[in-house]
């Protein structure tokens, strides 16, 4: 019955595992296609304003080196943003490559908790009056 209790717990983990995967999954999948959708963005990154709480902590040389620094890496984001959706592709292979190395770790932790459970029984049947119980009557 404990045996049929730890691979109950494998079974429900791997199913959890399994659904954060395929989320997880979706999601970046999801993100990296329409990433293309954002291009022209980096330029517009300059034209928005600092808060105003924090405007009288920052000096102004700074607020510009950043926005000439940003205005300068606009086409390096763009390109990026452009070729984002064509590692959609690659997404899926490195998420079933992490899906299958999670999915081994809960097997064997569940083999390990077999074994475990084996060794504990024999060994709490090793006790003084195993003889009696274990005689066939």
């Amino acid at each position: 019955m404990i045996h049929a209790l730890v691979w109950l717990a494998v079974a429900l983990f791997l199913a959890l595992w399994s659904l954060t995967a395929w989320a997880l999954h979706a999601a970046a999948v999801w993100a990296l296609s329409n990433a293309g959708a954002l291009s022209g963005v980096a330029t517009d990154v300059g034209a928005i304003p600092l808060p105003a709480w924090l405007a009288p902590w920052v000096p102004a040389e700074m607020v510009q080196a950043v926005t000439q620094l940003i205005a300068g890496m606009a086409p390096l984001i763009d390109g990026l943003l452009q070729a984002l959706p064509m590692l959609a592709g690659g997404l899926t292979v490195l998420a079933w490559g992490i899906w299958a190395v999670g999915a081994l770790g809960l097997v064997l932790l569940g083999v390990g908790g077999h074994v475990m459970v084996t060794l504990w029984r024999r060994r709490a049947g090793d006790g003084p009056g195993t003889a009696a119980r274990l005689a066939p009557r």
